[in-house]
């Protein structure tokens, strides 16, 4: 064998030992076809595979992957609802059999995204066509929820699955916003009047009840200063009766007129007057005949005052 031989052949074997074994990045999976048709898989690492007769087809991602979206949608009562969010998915497993479907359902990823957005995009929209607007911010949730449960299938057929779906923003037309707006500003003035009106109403009720509370208390203590007031003045007059009579029988034990302490209350009286009248005119007939017909009415008093002096009385 001559040299120019020998060295071809050195040549081709180390191409065909270089071009035996192919790396697989971690996070792919290989697909290997056979003039064109599906052979096998590589996973991550260094693989062999033989030269010039099987061929790396397409290496797929099992990475998660995600995507923004922005789409229009229109609810039953003709409002345009925009929205924005997020979608998360990815390879469902690395079983043989997914893969074949993730690497031959699509041409390419461009042509998979296009179709993973449009069917979320009309799921989305089905959904918020039989709802109005009012509701359609209180159904983020349901709408997830939704979506997953009507691609999932669809999805699966492809070989993949949603992770998550976000809806970021929810927005809608400048009128109907401001409307909104307003219906949330009026709804504020409302609960703020109520509860205003329900603050004056509880000040109100406890200054009436404040006030119905001392009403009472200033009765009742009128009550007992008016109560105390008459015992006063009838325990002052059991205590001048008392007097009177324990004056009367010393009178009557050293055998003098008691009519005599009915003439010095008399002039006690007088003198009062005198003392405490503070400026006031107080008119007294002082001749001896006033003194005299007083006198006699005193006297006759003292008599009406005495039991054993009355007519009826017996002996």
């Amino acid at each position: 064998m001559n040299p120019i031989t020998t060295t071809v052949l050195i040549i081709f074997l180390v191409l065909f030992i270089l071009l035996s074994f192919v790396t697989v990045q971690q996070g792919t999976i290989a697909v290997i076809t056979i003039f064109g048709k599906y052979r096998r898989i590589m996973e991550p690492g260094l693989n062999f595979k033989i030269p010039f007769i099987e061929r790396v087809y397409r290496r797929i991602s099992i990475q998660n992957r995600s995507v923004e979206l922005e789409f229009q949608a229109i609810t039953v009562d003709q409002a345009n609802v925009y929205f924005k969010a997020m979608l998360l998915y990815g390879v469902i497993d690395q079983k043989e059999e997914t893969i074949k479907n993730v690497a031959f359902k699509f041409i390419d990823d461009k042509n998979l995204m296009q179709a993973l957005v449009r069917t979320i995009e009309g799921s989305i929209r089905g959904y918020v066509a039989n709802k109005k607007q009012a509701e359609v911010l209180s159904s983020r949730r349901e709408i997830v929820e939704y979506v997953k449960e009507q691609i999932d299938q669809v999805l699966e057929s492809w070989g993949y699955h949603l992770l998550d779906l976000q809806l970021n923003d929810i927005t809608f037309d400048e009128a109907i916003i401001r409307s909104m707006a307003q219906v949330v500003a009026s709804s504020n003035l409302k609960a703020a009047a109520e509860n205003e009106g329900q603050a004056l109403l509880i000040t109100k009720t406890k200054a009436a009840e404040a006030e119905g509370n001392a009403i009472k208390i200033a009765a009742e203590a009128e009550r007992l200063a008016a109560q105390l007031r008459g015992q006063g003045v009838a325990l002052f007059r059991e205590e001048v009766a008392k007097g009177m009579s324990q004056a009367a029988k010393e009178m009557q034990q050293a055998n003098l007129d008691t009519s005599v302490i009915l003439f010095s209350m008399w002039t006690e009286a007088i003198k009062n007057f005198a003392e405490y009248g503070k400026g006031n005119v107080i008119f007294l007939d002082g001749s001896s005949d006033g003194m005299q017909r007083t006198m006699k009415e005193m006297m006759a008093m003292n008599n009406l005052m005495d039991p054993s002096k009355m007519p009826n009385a017996k002996k």
